[in-house]
């Protein structure tokens, strides 16, 4: 007999298993977890902290600075601190007029170090909260409580999702682009205000969830019941954000490999004809996170956007996320990025298209806007 806890201590992967960048943040220890979905896998609840609380970027209050690895943020802007900026400067004085090699008594080099700064600490402090997950056995509900009142409900996301899954169901793990994009949403809040938006594969719902803090309707699509029900769960257990705002956020089924919404009523998360022409009457803002790594599903993801923004009254707005995974391939003998690649290939077919009906223009964001949310940030996002 194998000890249970051994296995969650030294636990094996089928070689088609994808596991989540929350995992890669996770400390060493031993995981448990929430509760077991339909299919048999573990579900885990996260805390993601926001670094601005929803009620400060209401009232405009800036007042809290993030920094993350070498990269200082403030949350006045793209400025460094005057005082980092100052202390940069005299470090680099310090450092760099008359600094002759120095050796020990073994005659080996000594090399002088920049002395640690408030923000070194400070970041330092940060990199060690990043996205590590709470975790609690099925029945113990109360291990939440010494948290609840470390966080305040307005600056914590709380966020049902597994750590590994075969590639088919990586939509119930959390991804970097997902949180990358609910920064831009909260950096943008305003041009966001009281609008209907549609998200594509939208997963555990953490960036819909963000979008309902400023957005009037959101509608959160994705497809599978076990999905659609976490993602439901996540909403519910994150109402209380969208509440002073208003936000209304729909779970609803959306096959990309159908040309139709589900309007099925005996069907879990079908379309309502109502919910259908208030999409398509009121829609400015389609978006979607980390879904292009899949050839075939990224064909039916832009096949999905052309039909829909096709039929939407309004002009719209479409705002893709992604990071750019790169692995070594036998075919190539190199490090490629092929998904990435076809993604690119196709939006490029987008913006070309000539039917005489749509026209679409593609322009790259810079990602120089402030950060929100406690992640890590990769030049490949």
């Amino acid at each position: 007999m194998v000890d249970s806890a051994e296995e969650m201590d030294n636990p094996t992967f089928r070689s088609d298993t994808v596991l989540s960048d929350v995992h890669l943040h996770c400390p060493s220890k031993s995981h448990l977890m929430v509760r077991l979905n339909a299919v048999g896998q573990p579900v885990f609840l996260s805390y993601f902290k926001l670094l601005w609380s929803t009620e400060d970027l209401a009232s405009g209050k800036h007042v809290r600075e993030v920094s993350t690895g070498e990269e200082h943020q403030c949350r006045s802007g793209d400025e460094l601190c005057d005082k980092d900026r100052s202390n940069v400067k005299k470090e680099g004085e310090l450092n760099g007029e008359g600094v002759e090699a120095l050796l020990d008594d073994d005659g080996d080099l000594e090399v002088v170090r920049r002395p640690r700064s408030a923000s070194d600490l400070q970041a330092e402090d940060l990199l060690r909260d990043i996205v590590c997950p709470v975790i609690l056995m099925k029945g113990k509900e109360d291990a939440f409580e010494d948290e609840e009142q470390e966080c305040t409900c307005s600056d914590v996301i709380k966020i049902e999702h597994t750590m590994a899954t075969p590639l088919e169901d990586v939509g119930k793990q959390v991804w970097r682009a997902a949180f990358l994009l609910a920064d831009y949403i909260l950096f943008k809040r305003d041009t966001f205000r009281c609008c209907s938006v549609l998200e594509l594969g939208g997963g555990t719902g953490i960036t819909s969830i963000i979008m309902g803090t400023a957005a009037k309707r959101v509608y959160c699509t994705d497809v599978g019941e076990d999905l659609l029900v976490m993602c439901e769960q996540n909403v519910a257990l994150n109402k209380h954000l969208m509440e002073p705002g208003g936000g209304e956020i729909k779970v609803k089924e959306l096959d990309w490999l159908k040309d139709e919404f589900c309007t099925d009523p005996e069907a879990p998360y079908s379309w309502s004809e109502e919910e259908i022409a208030d999409l398509l009457d009121h829609c400015s803002v389609i978006m979607a996170a980390d879904v292009f790594y899949d050839d075939d599903l990224t064909d039916a993801l832009f096949r999905t956007l052309y039909r829909i923004t096709h039929n939407l009254r309004n002009s719209c707005t479409v705002y893709l996320a992604l990071e750019k995974r790169l692995n070594f391939t036998l075919r190539h003998m190199d490090v490629t990025c092929e998904a990435y690649s076809h993604f690119r290939n196709t939006l490029n077919d987008l913006e070309n298209l000539q039917d005489g009906k749509m026209k679409y223009t593609v322009e790259p964001i810079k990602l120089d806007f402030c950060q929100f949310l406690v992640y890590e940030r990769i030049e490949q996002l």
